[in-house]
């Protein structure tokens, strides 16, 4: 996958399509979807911000760490911009030899994006009142900082 960060829908297909193997027995994906409710307010999107070169560098990195820890094929990729309701925000993919890799895989990926890399999230409600969700971790808080008042990352 040459981009891990796009402006465009993201199609789960295509990720699919970039793991998989005959060899492998286990292929899993995970996609992270905008919903409707945040901390009880009705959601209408998520706009998402990113510093593009760090967080395409910490996703290249988090998606080897993931094939030389459960070998097999990873692949991620996160849209920045804004994410209507029900829209894929992230999808993670894994084709692994077996099953259980393969799930767990999925979850390194997706945990290791959302710990490490400087993405930011701004919630924008029904009410038509937005805000960016603090979120981010420490070490990648210490990578690069948007100011919006306060930091923040999607969760």
């Amino acid at each position: 996958m040459a981009e891990h960060l796009t402006d465009s829908p993201l199609a789960a297909e295509a990720v699919l399509a970039g793991v998989g193997d005959p060899e492998h027995g286990g292929t899993a994906c995970f996609l992270g979807t905008t919903r409707r409710e945040s901390e009880s307010r009705e959601v209408v999107a998520i706009e998402y911000e990113a510093h593009r070169a760090m967080a395409e560098e910490e996703i290249v990195r988090i998606v080897s760490e993931a094939g030389d820890r459960f070998g097999g094929t990873m692949a991620a990729i996160h849209r920045v911009g804004r994410v209507e309701v029900g829209e894929p925000s992230v999808i993670v993919a894994a084709s692994t030899p077996h099953r259980p890799e393969a799930f767990a895989a999925c979850r390194f990926l997706i945990d290791g994006i959302k710990a490490r890399a400087p993405i930011w999230k701004r919630i924008h409600y029904v009410d038509g009142n937005a805000e960016w969700i603090d979120g981010i971790s420490e070490s990648a808080r210490g990578t690069a900082h948007i100011n919006h008042g306060q930091s923040a990352a999607w969760g």
